[in-house]
């Protein structure tokens, strides 16, 4: 267990933003992958499935097949072997995911402007849509409920996931059944930076979708931010972060356990604690480093203890490092959250640990990392649907809008511009309505 002590310096200017950056400094760099992913890319686009295979077989299993899509006998066979409480816990998640999804009201209207004019902006489906399953370390069929139900809900008619094989050559069950229960039936095994090729450039196997989406490690998510362009992504994952604040009165072994859950994921994940109270700060360290050291899962686990003045402090703090989850462990807490502008998930109480959202309080577990909860939110139906704008102008409102169209055209220096806009000042109201 490294255990990091850091204060708010609240005398220097910008010191919450400056406590972020050393806060961020914390997590271990990732590798630079850019050159190995885009020769990975390189080869899948020059050889398909022959490149797939040969580097599905050198990094995920030497035992792969020479199909790379799983058999739709397999995805139903995983699902009659799935142990009866681990599918009530994923039709849970399934169940409330989904509920929330079909609560999203959507961005979609329609409008009159003034001049006549009507715009209407509508939300249409992708037509495909591939989600990235991880394997490795674990199997994680709560990735496949949190990205498969939001495409479901969104009308994708066609959603695809990719798995790394195991070392039997097979992936995994879990994912698998999660996927029959997702309604998904297209699965391939392979993992990886080529898995994320296929998906964006094609193969004689793997037809290519529109959107890819899902967690993985920092190849996965390299060729998903080179492949931007070819496809959409609902962004670059890194390393799970967990934020918590919490105040005199919390209970150090259950700000502990919710801290150190996280560390799971990875020794690479972000653990902070901003609290105001010594004692609780103590107290945590001492229950961290005693559940570290029985729990092989977090015993390479970093956790950063920060000292501040007041739950203001705090809260500033948070918003300056725009974590993944934060928890809100401290009496006021529902009035605190109001506060919270940055955060992708918010755990309000003693009851809500970050593991719910993991799994099946409803809410999404691929959120943004690395800061991006500046500027981006939970995955659900927007990331699978694209805007479409229906504009209608009758003759009226084009000859209204026609000299500023005109004038602003020329200036630019697009004088065929304004004779396009212009020509319609001598259309007839009889002539539209025949078009």
């Amino acid at each position: 267990m490294r255990v990091s002590r850091l204060t708010l310096e609240t005398s220097a200017p910008d010191s919450a933003l400056r406590l972020a950056r050393d806060i961020r400094a914390l997590a271990a760099s990732p590798p630079d992958v850019g050159a190995a992913v885009r020769d990975i890319l390189a080869a899948v686009r020059e050889r398909g499935d022959d490149a797939v295979l040969e580097f599905t077989r050198r990094f995920d299993s030497p035992a792969a097949g020479e199909q790379l899509r799983v058999p739709a006998e397999a995805v139903e066979a995983a699902l009659a072997g799935l142990a009866q409480d681990v599918r009530e816990g994923l039709e849970a998640a399934i169940e409330n995911v989904g509920r929330v999804v079909d609560a999203d009201p959507g961005s979609a209207f329609e409008i009159e402007l003034p001049q006549g004019q009507g715009v209407a902006l509508s939300e249409i489906p992708v037509r495909r849509a591939g989600v990235y399953a991880p394997g490795g370390r674990a199997a994680y069929p709560s990735s496949v409920v949190m990205c498969c139900v939001p495409a479901r809900a969104a009308g994708v008619a066609e959603v695809a996931v990719v798995t790394p094989p195991g070392p039997d050559g097979k992936p995994s069950d879990l994912v698998l059944a999660a996927c029959a229960l997702c309604g998904v039936r297209e699965v391939y095994a392979v993992g990886g930076a080529q898995a994320v090729a296929a998906l964006a450039l094609g193969t004689e196997s793997i037809p290519r979708v529109d959107v890819i989406v899902g967690p993985g490690n920092h190849y996965v998510q390299e060729a998903k931010r080179q492949v931007v362009g070819l496809v959409g992504i609902e962004g670059v994952a890194g390393p799970t972060e967990l934020l918590v604040i919490a105040d005199e009165e919390a209970d150090p072994a259950l700000v502990a356990l919710d801290l150190v859950a996280q560390g799971e994921h990875g020794d690479d994940t972000l653990l902070v604690l901003v609290s105001s109270s010594k004692r609780l700060l103590d107290a945590v360290e001492e229950e961290a480093e005693r559940l570290a050291s029985v729990h092989a899962t977090i015993a390479d686990a970093s956790l950063a203890l920060v000292d501040v003045g007041s739950l203001e402090d705090a809260v500033e703090v948070a918003n300056a490092v725009a974590p993944e989850h934060l928890q809100l462990l401290c009496e006021d807490a529902p009035n605190l959250a109001e506060e919270i502008r940055c955060s992708g998930c918010v755990f309000v109480g003693a009851g809500a640990g970050t593991a719910f959202g993991d799994y099946v309080a409803g809410s999404n577990h691929v959120l943004p990392t690395g800061g991006a909860a500046r500027f981006a939110g939970p995955l659900g139906k927007a990331q699978f649907r694209r805007r479409q704008a229906l504009v209608s102008l009758p003759v009226p409102a084009a000859r209204a809008l026609a000299p500023y169209v005109s004038s602003v055209a020329r200036a630019e220096g697009f004088p065929v511009h304004a004779e396009s806009a212009e020509a319609r000042e001598t259309l007839s109201t009889s002539q539209t309505k025949s078009q």
